[in-house]
């Protein structure tokens, strides 16, 4: 679905183009498009060719790598202001996993050209993309660490953690809540181990006091003994 052309003021408030002024958020406002996608919808597969970046612009997104009997592997989960696909603009190689929309999620859409006359000309969006990259390598660095020396209850628990401090909502009793669309399955994904693995070890973070689960949400009660679960 295509829709009018986002507000500058929207666009000043997002990372990758906060700091430009009106006259270029004005132009680059004129060469996006507004995409929605429906839960569950695949925004693009992996090998697909890459030609534009995806701005999340409400909603959520998870970038996955699927295998081949169905399952898969959540290598990130997005909130609105964040972006992605910008791999396969840069290299020109195919996409490098799937991406796909956790819940109703409308997206904005920069063609590749632009994508790369921007990279040329604004020095902004240029460090912007050049500090994501250097965060995502070093996520990606922290998840092998915790897949090759932490068990299953301590990846999950540093899984935890970390949903809690990136995306999570603080409460007024010092809880954190995890209200994103998250399974069990989207969880086993994240720390690569069964549903039902993650089923049994909320159960026991939820009698050592460290969580609570809501009907539709992940309450973090205890981060601190959580992060000292993830190390165990």
């Amino acid at each position: 679905m295509i829709e009018a052309r986002p507000p500058t003021a929207a666009l000043s408030a997002m990372p990758l183009f906060r700091g430009l002024d009106g006259d270029a958020l004005e132009s680059i406002a004129r060469g996006l498009r507004t995409r929605r996608f429906r839960r569950g919808e695949v925004i693009f597969h992996l090998g697909d060719p890459g030609d534009a970046l995806f701005i999340v612009a409400s909603g959520a997104v998870k970038i996955t790598l699927p295998s081949e009997t169905g399952d898969e592997a959540i290598l990130a989960t997005l909130r609105p202001g964040d972006f992605f696909g910008e791999l396969a603009l840069l290299d020109g190689a195919p996409r490098s996993a799937t991406a796909a929309a956790l819940e109703p999620t409308e997206t904005l859409v920069l063609p590749r050209q632009r994508f790369r006359e921007l990279i040329a000309t604004e020095p902004v969006i240029r460090d912007a993309l050049l500090a994501s990259l250097a965060r995502e390598l070093r996520r990606l660095t922290l998840h092998v660490e915790e897949l090759h020396f932490l068990d299953i209850a301590g990846r999950l628990a540093a899984r935890l953690v970390r949903l809690a401090d990136e995306q999570g909502n603080p409460q007024a009793d010092g809880s954190v809540r995890l209200d994103a669309p998250l399974t069990q399955s989207d969880l086993a994904a994240m720390v690569g181990c069964t549903r039902q693995s993650v089923n049994k070890l909320l159960g026991l973070f939820v009698d050592d006091g460290l969580i609570r689960l809501d009907r539709d949400a992940i309450v973090i009660l205890d981060r601190d003994n959580l992060v000292q679960a993830s190390h165990r």
